[in-house]
């Protein structure tokens, strides 16, 4: 049987935390930021976790996290 192969790029968004939960960056940071007010902002910077309907497929593509 052959090694499992990481799909890199959802390694480079995705870390475990001490727990095993899933953790990731959340979205609507990159650009269009003036319109945006600092709270909103502020909370964007925040890591969020994995829904748990979606755990499943990511330890399926990330079998060595």
């Amino acid at each position: 049987m052959p090694k499992m192969k990481t799909k890199k790029a959802a390694a480079k968004r995705f870390t475990q935390t001490g727990s095993g939960k899933l953790k990731r960056s959340k979205a609507y940071k990159q650009h269009i930021l003036t319109k945006k007010s600092a709270k909103t902002k502020r909370n964007l910077r925040k890591p969020a976790l994995t829904d748990a309907t979606n755990v499943k497929n990511m330890k399926k593509i990330l079998p060595y996290l």
